[in-house]
C-alpha cells in the first residue's frame, strides 16, 4: 500500500513539472534583409526547436543554419558561404532567455499578454544580448508566441559589398513564431 501510495504521488509530481516545460520542433523564424535595391534577401526556417518553461519563463531556440529556405538557391549559397554564416563551421544560431515579466501571463485564461524578453543571441559562436518584445497568447490550453525584432549583422562578424552596395540590409528583420501544445 505504501509503494503504491508513494509511486502515484511521484507520478504526478514527474507529470506536474514535465508539464511546465512546454517543446516543438516546428517553431517558424524568418529573416528579412531586403533593400528597395533587391527583395531576395529574405527567407523562412520551420524547423527551429523551442522549449519554454512556463513556470520560469525561460526560453530556448535552436535553428540550423542551413535549414533557412530562400526562394533564390544563389542567395541561399552566399547565406551559407564562408562570407556570411559559414553553415559549415557554425551550424546553428541559439537564444538563451527568459521572459522576464512572467507574472503578467495567466496561462490558465485565454488572452493575449505583451511581455519583454532579454537573453543572448548566438550567432557564429557570437553572443550579444537580445531584449525585446513578444505577445504570447493562450488559447484552448495552446500557446502561441510571436516577436520581431531587428539585429546588426556587423555585431556577429558579418560583412560584405552587398551590404555596403545597399543590396543587403545591415539590419535585418526577424520574426519569430512558435506553437507550443
Amino acid at each position: 500500500m505504501k509503494k503504491t501510495l508513494l509511486s502515484t504521488i511521484l507520478l504526478f509530481v514527474t507529470v506536474f513539472l514535465f508539464a511546465q516545460r512546454k517543446v516543438t520542433t516546428s517553431a517558424v523564424v524568418a529573416f528579412d534583409a531586403t533593400t528597395a535595391i533587391d527583395n531576395q534577401a529574405k527567407a523562412e526556417n520551420k524547423t527551429v526547436i523551442a522549449a519554454f518553461d512556463t513556470k520560469t519563463g525561460v526560453l530556448q531556440f535552436e535553428a540550423s543554419v542551413k535549414n533557412f529556405a530562400f526562394g533564390n538557391p544563389t542567395m541561399q549559397n552566399h547565406f551559407n558561404s564562408g562570407q556570411w554564416l559559414n553553415s559549415d563551421k557554425f551550424p546553428k544560431m541559439t537564444f538563451n532567455g527568459k521572459v522576464n515579466d512572467l507574472s503578467k501571463v495567466n496561462f490558465n485564461k485565454d488572452g493575449a499578454y505583451t511581455v519583454s524578453i532579454s537573453g543572448d543571441l548566438m550567432v557564429k559562436e557570437i553572443s550579444k544580448p537580445l531584449n525585446t518584445s513578444a505577445i504570447i497568447t493562450v488559447k484552448g490550453g495552446v500557446i502561441n508566441a510571436t516577436s520581431d525584432f531587428s539585429i546588426t549583422l556587423a555585431d556577429y562578424g558579418i560583412s560584405g559589398a552587398s551590404m555596403e552596395s545597399g543590396k543587403i540590409a545591415k539590419e535585418p528583420k526577424i520574426s519569430v513564431k512558435v506553437e507550443l501544445n
